[in-house]
């Protein structure tokens, strides 16, 4: 599972679901309110927020589509090793 860090972020771009709102894994983004523009804003916040880059074969729409998917892509960078 995700830590608190990822779950605060992804929830700043999640307009739809209600404050005390259980953010579950299979949660459908796109129906919480994220639009293509917020998946930008997304992913510029994580990478950010966990000063990862994500590589350019992770930026495709199946990796945003629930919160699992998009922790999948940014957990297989955060433990890669650096080059």
């Amino acid at each position: 599972m995700w830590d608190e860090r990822f779950e605060a972020v992804v929830r700043n771009f999640l307009p739809f679901l209600p404050e005390n709102g259980e953010l579950r894994p299979e949660l459908s983004l796109r129906d919480f309110g994220m639009d293509s523009i917020a998946m930008i804003d997304l992913l510029a916040a994580l990478e950010r927020e966990y000063r990862v880059r994500f590589a350019s074969e992770a930026l495709n729409i199946e990796n945003f589509q629930t919160p699992s998917t998009v922790w999948a892509a940014l957990s297989s960078m955060v433990s890669a090793p650096s080059r």
